[in-house]
């Protein structure tokens, strides 16, 4: 014996099936979307706004969802066309409630203007200075110290070091170019 629904259009699918045989789900969701997929997308598409793509993602997971209780969605149960779009706005709902829960994600654009800068050329720099600056005597390196990292003129690191002017001229001298040999060697052992 062959059991058959209600007429499609009341919003009851009817799927002819021997009695006490299970439906074919295949072609269950495959005829649940022609005849419910449409007006489905329309609903969904209100719901979310006019996003089409979030409202076919829905309608999607919505047709899963009956595909797997494919046995509960009979016309004694009531409407499919109801349930359908229940389970519908239950997904919709869902998704905005999970979107609220999480954090804010940053826009790709966005995430562009608030890279950190790499510092990593910076800190190489500074060690490569560190022990290009352990190879000289303490006079010299007394001498950069206070004219290149504190800041001051000749006469000021003159005064601070207790030394004449010409003196901590000569020492820059001989200390930028022993630093430039310093980092001459290391660029030739580099390569």
């Amino acid at each position: 014996m062959v059991q058959v629904g209600d007429d499609p259009r009341d919003g009851h699918l009817a799927l002819p099936r021997p009695a006490g045989q299970p439906r074919d789900r295949a072609e269950f969701v495959r005829q649940l979307y022609a005849e419910h997929g449409a007006p489905l997308l329309s609903y969904v598409l209100r719901l979310t706004v006019g996003d089409r793509y979030r409202a076919e993602d829905i309608v999607q997971e919505t047709l899963l969802r009956a595909w797997h209780n494919a046995e509960a969605l009979t016309p004694e149960r009531g409407s499919v066309r109801g349930w359908l779009m229940r389970v519908a706005h239950n997904v919709t709902v869902d998704g905005y409630r999970a979107k609220r829960a999480r954090p804010t994600e940053v826009n790709q654009d966005d995430a562009a203007e608030t890279a950190v800068w790499d510092r990593s050329e910076e800190v190489l720099t500074a060690l490569e200075v560190k022990r290009a600056l352990s190879r000289l005597t303490p006079e010299h390196r007394a001498v950069l110290v206070e004219v290149y990292f504190k800041d001051r003129t000749a006469v000021e690191a003159a005064r601070v070091l207790g030394i004449p002017v010409g003196t901590v001229k000569s020492r820059i001298h001989y200390a930028l170019r022993t630093l430039r040999l310093a980092f001459d060697e290391e660029r030739e052992l580099a390569v």
